[in-house]
């Protein structure tokens, strides 16, 4: 299996930088994230979530703002989807935190087989349901935690990234390098930070790295929730020793392939 080189340099939040004293809104980013229980935290909602996740992606419920704004969604997604396809054939895939399968049926279809891995068994099993592939294999893991077994030629992730703790971000990759096959691509697709995208009793966005998120029933729960900017992010991954291409689908969302630059595993 090749190895990636692991880089020296310190990860460094991915949030807005402001000149002079860290502001309040930083110091409570810092302060968060270095409290891993939040980490319990986030795993305990997208538990407890499973059963009402599609609501985010069909725009049902709390997350229902009109027709129109239904109809750029689903448009955007279907940009996001047609940069995935481009990549077919898939060949052996690993999809991280696959969730209920928003992904998991399209990487199935144009993949030999795919390794699907979530720390929560509801979503797997909905997964499983809906699903219903002989080619897809599951793996209940915690993300922060696995560490793979076999290489991949192609590495999902979908609305994952957005949910590593700062601190946490350059194991990640390490741990996306290790799994990836000599010549293998990453793609992955998140959240642009813009309030249209959460429901709509949820409070303000902002750039503190931890959102509050609600269920249906109420209950509120504190999780990481870390937005990117597409140059900068391609900055941070090329001092890593990837070679990544993000762009954006308009209002909505950001997608991006990266492979491992040639200088970095020589």
């Amino acid at each position: 299996m090749g190895r990636c080189l692991h880089h020296s340099m310190a990860v460094r939040p991915l949030v807005r930088r402001t000149d002079g004293p860290p502001s309040a809104e930083r110091i409570a980013y810092t302060a968060c994230m270095s409290d891993e229980t939040i980490l319990d935290k986030q795993l305990a909602y997208y538990r407890a979530r499973a059963s009402e996740y599609d609501e985010w992606h069909r725009r049902e419920g709390r997350y229902d703002r009109g027709d129109e704004h239904r109809r750029q969604w689903l448009a955007e997604l279907d940009d996001a989807r047609e940069s995935l396809n481009r990549l077919r054939p898939f060949g052996r895939v690993l999809e991280l935190a696959c969730g209920t399968g928003l992904w998991t049926g399209e990487l199935a279809a144009g993949a030999d087989h795919v390794t699907a891995i979530d720390a929560a068994p509801e979503t797997i099993e909905i997964n499983r349901t809906k699903l219903a592939n002989p080619r897809v294999r599951y793996v209940l893991a915690d993300l922060f935690e696995w560490r793979p077994e076999e290489c991949y030629d192609l590495i999902f992730f979908g609305f994952w990234l957005s949910h590593v703790p700062a601190e946490r971000f350059e194991r990640f990759w390490s741990t996306v390098c290790e799994a990836l096959a000599p010549g293998g691509r990453v793609f992955f697709v998140d959240s642009l930070k813009t309030q249209q995208s959460t429901a709509t009793n949820h409070a303000a966005l902002t750039e503190a790295g931890t959102v509050e998120r609600v269920l249906n029933d109420g209950r509120a729960f504190r999780i990481v929730k870390v937005f990117y900017d597409p140059e900068r992010l391609t900055a941070c991954l090329a001092a890593r020793g990837w070679d990544a291409h993000i762009e954006t689908t308009g209002s909505f969302f950001l997608y991006g392939t990266a492979t491992r630059a040639p200088a970095a595993d020589s």
